[in-house]
């Protein structure tokens, strides 16, 4: 296989980094949005993350078996069919402004973005030499880091739409007067879910035409079971990526998700505002990170980087919770530029030295994504229960603790 086809199968398989990090980040989005157009608290908004993230939880090891059965170029197809006709049926839940009918669109979504990381991240990571594959998958995530900050910036500006009435304002509507401003909201998720599904829908096309090579690890004949199996955790440092995993996305999504919330909250700062200081400071420092840490690790041990990066997230969110004003606002904000590293990295050192095993690693470590579904729940409940949303930060903050434990004591690979 010629080097020149490995890089168009790169740069192809890269592109799709995009997808899911436009599912992931528009969720900010989408939770104060919904929160209004459907009435809802803060434990119900969350609910669009759990039904995203227990996608991936269900639908990850389904996702890993078709990959092994039928191979990588299959399973994009498959994923992108999916990501395509969820699309289309938010447009439908908008219509119906039922909020049931918009987390099961989500869920669809999620499910093909599951087939698609599944897909992608084992393998850009065998896309290569395997002693730089955290180096290389890092810097695939680095596109990944686009769809970040785009998109906040672009929901921001054509969902949300900045008006912002109080309880008793909409206490005060008649009911065809308030069915009319909530009906407003929820369409305006229309045109730009209308555009998602013909973009995916047009990869469809591409993927179908291409040719990618299937890689297998050269030393697939050392690492035993190569059928579709839990004795993949035997591998020490396998299990304690999925469990660093289940923590960083919580920490990621519960920060993310609530941070409309709790820039109202310790700044006074309106939807729109924060949607754009999210989407073009703290996800712009989100991509930025991940080039810059990709640089780094020619210097700096990947496990080194990871343990630093969570020590600084740790000291930020302490000050995010117990200041207020702008410091506290711009502690939050910094965080993703310090996060960046940690989902490619502790995938990577999770599938290191596994052979044709890799795969099914990777459905594993998908998986524990679920975490992005458990962690705004309890942040939550925790700021229902408060009136305090500053005050469920502190969920996340021991997420990065857990993280830390990883980086400095088990993510060694062991012989076994």
């Amino acid at each position: 296989m010629s080097k020149n086809k490995y890089l168009f199968a790169f740069i192809l398989v890269t592109s799709l980094f995009f997808l899911w990090a436009l599912l992931h980040n528009i969720n900010p989005i989408l939770i104060p949005h919904l929160k209004k157009a459907c009435r809802l608290t803060d434990t119900e908004s969350s609910l669009i993350d759990l039904f995203v993230y227990l996608a991936y939880f269900l639908v990850a090891l389904p996702a890993g078996l078709f990959m092994h059965k039928y191979g990588y170029k299959k399973g994009i197809i498959f994923g992108l069919c999916l990501y395509a006709m969820g699309a289309l049926l938010v447009i439908a839940a908008a219509t119906e402004r039922s909020y049931l009918f918009f987390l099961c669109a989500f869920f669809v979504i999620a499910s093909g973005a599951t087939f698609l990381e599944t897909v992608a991240n084992p393998y850009i990571a065998v896309l290569g030499p395997k002693e730089n594959s955290e180096q290389r998958l890092n810097f695939a995530q680095s596109f990944n880091g686009v769809g970040s900050f785009l998109a906040p910036i672009l929901g921001g500006q054509f969902i949300l739409s900045g008006i912002e009435y109080s309880k008793d304002t909409l206490d005060n509507m008649s009911a065809s007067q308030l069915n009319a401003y909530l009906q407003t909201e929820a369409d305006s998720i229309k045109v730009p879910y209308l555009i998602i599904a013909v973009v995916v829908i047009l990869l469809i096309i591409l993927f179908a035409f291409i040719k990618i090579p299937e890689i297998k690890g050269e030393d697939d004949h050392i690492h035993g079971p190569t059928k579709f199996s839990a004795k993949v955790l035997r591998h020490s440092h396998t299990r304690w990526a999925i469990i660093a995993q289940f923590f960083y996305v919580g920490a990621q999504v519960g920060i993310g998700s609530f941070f409309i919330r709790y820039a109202k909250f310790v700044n006074d700062v309106n939807e729109k505002d924060a949607a754009l200081i999210w989407g073009s400071v703290a996800m712009v420092g989100f991509m930025a990170g991940r080039f810059m840490g990709t640089f780094m690790m020619r210097y700096i041990k990947a496990p080194k980087l990871l343990a630093l990066y969570a020590v600084i997230n740790i000291l930020l969110l302490v000050l995010a919770m117990f200041t207020s004003g702008e410091l506290s606002l711009y502690c939050v904000v910094a965080v993703p530029f310090f996060m960046s590293i940690m989902f490619p990295t502790i995938f990577a050192l999770g599938i290191k030295d596994l052979g044709e095993e890799t795969k099914i690693a990777a459905s594993f470590i998908v998986m524990s994504i679920i975490g992005g579904a458990l962690a705004p729940v309890v942040m939550g409940l925790i700021s229902d229960a408060t009136e305090s949303i500053q005050k469920a930060y502190v969920v996340p903050l021991c997420c990065f603790v857990v993280i830390l434990y990883y980086s400095v004591k088990t993510y060694k690979v062991k012989p076994f």
